[in-house]
């Protein structure tokens, strides 16, 4: 699907059939191509074929990056069409296996929010937000939307701010304030007469509309190419022209993090790490029609592998281990 092709003119199932072949050819990114795929579905009212492809990806358990992605998807879908107990159970699964990604978090919580579960729906995400951005500085751009929902969940419960909502009006960019967008009386004035009202009503409209274009715009990491030890010795051995770009495996991992050190102090959030391996760079040089040993493909191929979905966030979470593969806590490699 082009990314300018208006939503109403999106042929769903069509576009769900495609993502399904395209997950055949290319398995090593079947997770990513079908998670799109039941979202078409979903899109589509085939609520049933959606949660098909949710159990496909779960059998398939062990090769998952992101399992619990997929079950939060799954019991979001459930719920949908009337398997509130499944769905239930598998948040509480979620919820009790705290994962390191946002992700799973806000889907959960947003489900319950969105079945009027309100006190759940905040527990959901201050128990995320504990998991995840406990003794964290700066929250990485993939939270943003844990801290969001969270104060929006809160505003409609008439709760007080607390730090975390102090820290969610912070980051929020758009000229009106999470307190107003988020404002449960906001329900009313769709149904008044009053032009003022109205107009107020048009202008937090037009300032969301503004924000999910802009996470929108970026679907996908500001990426950075990791070769692997191995790999990258082996796609020197093949393309010896190569070695002026990275004439150490350990520059090659230095400079990595120090480019996006540099790109996070100018400001660039999203950032992540794709690792390639050397038929993967082959294949995608064969059908751009260049040669593997030209520099300019580099990038390319780190943008193609982040639009599929094989970005992992940078910095890592804390307590996890470090991108390079060296098995230790980032914290103690290279974010020391």
């Amino acid at each position: 699907m082009r990314p300018d092709t208006p939503a109403e003119n999106v042929d769903h199932n069509a576009e769900a059939a495609r993502l399904e072949r395209t997950a055949d050819r290319y398995p090593e990114d079947a997770e990513a191509l079908l998670v799109q795929a039941a979202a078409h579905l979903e899109l589509a009212g085939d609520r049933p074929a959606a949660s098909s492809l949710y159990d496909r990806l779960l059998a398939a358990q062990d090769g998952l990056e992101n399992p619990f992605l997929v079950r939060a998807l799954k019991a979001a879908n459930l719920w949908e069409y009337g398997h509130e107990a499944e769905a239930r159970a598998i948040i509480e699964g979620v919820r009790a296996a705290a994962p390191r990604d946002p992700a799973p978090w806000v889907i959960v919580a947003e489900a319950l929010e969105s079945h009027d579960e309100l006190e759940q729906a905040q527990e959901t995400f201050t128990q995320g937000a504990r998991v995840l951005l406990t003794d964290v500085a700066e929250p990485p751009y993939s939270t943003h939307p844990l801290l969001f929902g969270r104060h929006r969940v809160r505003r409609m419960l008439g709760l007080s701010h607390d730090d975390w909502d102090t820290l969610a009006d912070t980051l929020h960019t758009s000229p009106v304030s999470l307190d107003e967008l988020h404002d449960p009386k906001r329900v009313w004035s769709l149904g008044s007469d009053n032009p003022a009202e109205l107009e107020a009503e048009i202008s937090r409209l037009r300032a969301e509309l503004g924000t999910f274009r802009e996470a929108l715009s970026r679907p996908f990491p500001v990426a950075v190419l990791h070769w692997p030890a191995s790999e990258l010795s082996e796609l020197l051995a093949a393309y010896p022209s190569l070695e002026s770009e990275y004439p150490s495996h350990e520059e090659h991992l230095a400079t990595i993090e120090e480019s996006l050190r540099e790109l996070s102090s100018s400001g660039t959030p999203n950032l992540g790490i794709v690792s390639g391996t050397v038929p993967s760079y082959e294949a995608f040089a064969a059908s751009e029609g260049m040669s593997p040993a030209e520099v300019s493909l580099l990038p390319q191929y780190a943008t193609t592998l982040a639009a599929r979905g094989r970005a992992v966030e940078w910095p890592p979470q804390r307590g996890t281990a470090c991108w390079c593969g060296s098995g230790r806590v980032y914290g103690e490699c290279h974010g020391e």
